[in-house]
């Protein structure tokens, strides 16, 4: 019990520890600095283009992937999930996942 007990402390406490972003901070706040920097088109304009497109899917949300400068926005349609990556420097479409 003795042994347990530093154990327990610990995991308790884990969940109370900050968690605190990488070097590169989070992929929203990258976006943001390579929007501002105009490397990116914005959001908005990749969904302008690629929602009408999938039509009969409903459109959940997308990612954004600093490192390969690309977003990922995801559908669902018949109860699979869809993946539309699209490069985010020139907005066009890199892979559609079925």
């Amino acid at each position: 019990m003795k042994t347990l007990a530093p154990l327990l402390i610990l995991l308790l406490a884990a969940p109370a520890m900050p968690v605190q972003a990488g070097p590169g901070g989070n992929p929203q706040e990258q976006a943001r600095k390579e929007l501002r920097a105009g490397n990116i088109r914005p959001i908005r304009e990749i969904e302008g283009r690629v929602i009408p497109a999938m039509r009969g899917a409903h459109y959940l949300g997308f990612e954004y992937d600093p490192v390969a400068l690309a977003y990922r926005l995801k559908f669902i349609r018949d109860g699979h999930v869809i993946f539309v990556d699209v490069d985010a420097r020139s907005g066009e479409t890199i892979r559609k996942s079925r």
